[in-house]
């Protein structure tokens, strides 16, 4: 059951997005802004119901969804191998830590222009570059995890002559748990980011698709519908991630 605390904070989230909501509506109907622009809650409402009615929504969102979840699961396991390994080397971190944390900051929408001119308008392309933006979270994670292994532990592990992949599977691994799963809800994140700009410019069938269509035939009602459900997709996805981190690091709070 609900607890009173967090019935309050639902509460107190809900109360903010009716004010959001009100404001919103007030400021269309003072005329303050052209609907052309901003349309009402009741047009996008509208717009977010036929949307769904005619299949239109749901069929793009399961296709944005089918991406940003591919290129996920691709950047999670690439980023933490890689980080694993490069967490249980002091080699590895002393040489390539540095040059990743330079890389680390560049976007990977930047990087789109060069994987087109690579791979050409393609599918692959966008997982590609998903998986290339993605990674990054849980690749420096991953590393700082399996770095920051309590001596105690590698005491034990050396004496019982446990080392290589095997000392990173039984030790360093669990011992990164927590950290490798909160870059995966960050790097989920990105995921639906890069998803969307990559279907955008390469016109690929998906949200993104209608989120820069609408924005170019100047129907705002279709174009925030489309963006409620882009929030809706991150907000769910999130949410079932929080959940799984929590049952999996139970451990660590007892």
């Amino acid at each position: 059951m609900m607890r009173g605390r967090d019935l309050a904070l639902w509460c107190g989230s809900a109360g903010v997005v009716l004010l959001c909501v009100g404001a919103w509506s007030a400021l269309v109907s003072a005329g303050w802004v052209s609907r052309v622009f901003l349309p009402s809650p009741q047009a996008t409402l509208a717009a977010l119901e036929h949307g769904l009615a005619d299949g239109t929504l749901p069929a793009r969102a399961a296709q944005t969804t089918q991406r940003m979840l591919i290129g996920w699961l691709l950047a999670s396991i690439l980023g933490a191998a890689i980080g694993a390994a490069i967490g249980a080397s002091p080699v590895l971190r002393r040489w390539l830590l540095p040059g990743l944390e330079l890389l680390r900051p560049l976007p990977a929408s930047a990087l789109l222009p060069a994987g087109i001119a690579l791979m050409g308008l393609t599918p692959g392309m966008v997982l590609a570059a998903i998986a290339f933006g993605a990674s990054w979270p849980v690749l420096l994670a991953a590393a700082h995890g399996v770095a920051a292994v309590d001596a105690r532990l590698r005491e034990v592990a050396s004496l019982l002559r446990i080392g290589g992949a095997r000392y990173v599977w039984k030790f360093a691994l669990p011992n990164a748990a927590p950290d490798i799963l909160a870059g995966m809800r960050l790097s989920m994140t990105a995921s639906l980011i890069v998803a969307l700009v990559g279907e955008m410019l390469t016109a690929q069938e998906g949200l993104g698709t209608s989120l820069l269509t609408a924005a170019r035939r100047l129907r705002s009602d279709d174009l925030y519908a489309a963006v409620i459900v882009v929030g809706l997709i991150g907000l769910a996805s999130n949410t079932l991630l929080a959940l799984a981190e929590r049952r999996l690091v139970r451990w660590q709070r007892h």
